[in-house]
């Protein structure tokens, strides 16, 4: 973090303060938005929440040891007072990002994978200097800004999920942090009933490619159309990376292992190297030669990225992370989020380590589909019977029955049974659950089956004790 004065702050933010007794006080660590994970020297945000008022909570983040709070009003505490707590967060971290001017910011995008691969460059770039990356999946107008808030002078490389629900989303955090490198996985149909289409959710997504500089690199997918489209909407370099098609960064030679870890040969600049992923599912080849192409784009060699990328682990919890319980059960929990796009990326995961053992999907709603929601729940009850499922659970309302519908329609041997919430859905798999099954849970954030996945995974726990 870059120290700054309560009075540094203030100026920064536009604010006036309020019951601060020294005002060279110094912020000596990051923002936050949740009382209880404040530091030491930290400053609280008090944002309004979807239950309760974060002004509510001033006092306790003091205690905590917050400097100040970032306040619309007095709040009895060390406070900086502003108009709009929101607004001030992205003031402060342009701030902070000015402090550290040889700082390159990466920003990445996509309508699905951009946690994984950000977590990916933050485990290749450190070859090149000291990285920071998006904390979780903070992507937003409040995530982004206090992820900047951790930047310190030694630090070398940010980098920076940008995720959009509408036209100018990413506009507007590209001048919160202006990128110099912009990545775009892919546009597919997350959020696609908020945006209208998928040309729109292109349009969205381009946005960050639009803001490169012309001495900037913007990294595009190949094999995603709507994406290599993207090449003529920026000033900045273009380099691009695939599988299906001619890119500059490739993966040939692709194999899965019996637990659905890929291996690949790097291809790019000339040179190759092979590559040994510890992730599970074939989506991640995408995502590892995404990072890559930001990798040697930068400078990185080849030979180095591959190593790094070998070595990468996965971090975060709820995506293809995979549980081997004693009794032989493989849990996969893949259930932070869904689309119909990374619903069928699990499903040929599940199928690459099934290896003849019986599988069983716990699968929930998929939100923000818009008007295409019955049809997507239909085609990915298709896509579960063509994948040679056993049993599917099917977790929610109209559309989870859609889906299940659909596909005991495809495969009469699939055994469907309904589950009204995920604690119904974990009774449910409880009784079903033989010996040696493997069992995949996904679903929408909002259905919250990641409590499932993790009480199956460790049977006899709660899901907050991992």
């Amino acid at each position: 973090m870059i120290p700054l004065s309560l009075e540094a702050v203030a100026t920064a933010v536009g604010g006036r303060l309020c019951d601060v007794p020294d005002s060279s006080v110094l912020m000596t660590a990051p923002a936050v938005v949740d009382s209880r994970t404040v530091e030491p020297g930290g400053l609280f945000a008090a944002l309004p929440g979807e239950h309760t008022d974060g002004h509510a909570f001033a006092a306790t983040a003091v205690k905590a040891g917050a400097v100040a709070i970032l306040a619309t009003r007095p709040v009895g505490v060390p406070a900086v007072v502003v108009e709009d707590v929101l607004d001030a967060l992205a003031a402060l971290a342009r701030t902070v990002l000015a402090a550290v001017p040889e700082v390159t910011v990466i920003g990445l995008t996509g309508s699905a994978g951009k946690t994984s691969t950000k977590d990916l460059i933050a485990q290749v770039l450190p070859e090149l200097g000291e990285t920071i990356a998006t904390v979780k999946s903070f992507n937003g107008e409040i995530g982004m800004p206090l992820t900047v808030t951790h930047l310190d002078q030694g630090v070398r490389y940010l980098v920076l999920e940008m995720g959009a629900r509408g036209i100018g989303h990413i506009t507007h955090l590209t001048r919160i942090a202006p990128p110099t490198v912009g990545l775009v996985l892919n546009v597919g149909t997350a959020h696609v009933g908020e945006f209208g289409g998928r040309e729109q959710i292109a349009q969205a997504k381009g946005e960050l490619v639009e803001a490169l500089p012309a001495d900037g690199l913007a990294v595009l997918n190949a094999d995603d159309p709507l994406v290599a489209a993207m090449a003529s909407r920026t000033r900045a370099r273009v380099l691009t990376f695939g599988i299906d098609n001619q890119a500059d960064v490739r993966a040939v030679d692709v194999n899965l292992d019996t637990s659905g870890r890929a291996s690949f040969t790097l291809t790019a600049v000339g040179a190759q190297a092979r590559v040994d992923l510890s992730l599970h599912g074939a989506h991640h080849v995408a995502n590892a030669l995404a990072a890559a192409a930001a990798a040697i784009g930068l400078g990185a060699g080849v030979e180095k990225t591959a190593a790094a990328l070998s070595r990468a682990v996965l971090v975060a919890s709820g995506r293809m992370e995979v549980t081997d319980r004693p009794d032989g059960v493989r849990i996969i929990n893949d259930a932070f989020n869904a689309n119909p796009d990374s619903m069928k990326a699990a499903f040929t995961a599940l199928q690459a380590m099934s290896g003849g053992r019986r599988t069983i999907a716990v699968l929930g709603e998929m939100k923000e589909l818009g008007a295409d929601a019955s049809d997507e729940h239909r085609h990915v009850g298709q896509h579960a019977a063509a994948a040679g499922i056993h049993t599917l659970i099917a977790v929610g309302d109209d559309n989870a029955r859609t889906m299940a519908t659909a596909a005991q329609q495809a495969n009469p041997q699939l055994k469907v049974v309904d589950a009204r919430d995920r604690n119904h859905a974990l009774t449910l798999a409880n009784d079903l659950i033989q010996p040696g099954d493997i069992v995949l849970v996904k679903g929408s954030h909002s259905v919250e089956l990641e409590h499932t996945a993790k009480r199956l995974a460790h049977p006899g726990t709660t899901a907050d004790d991992h």
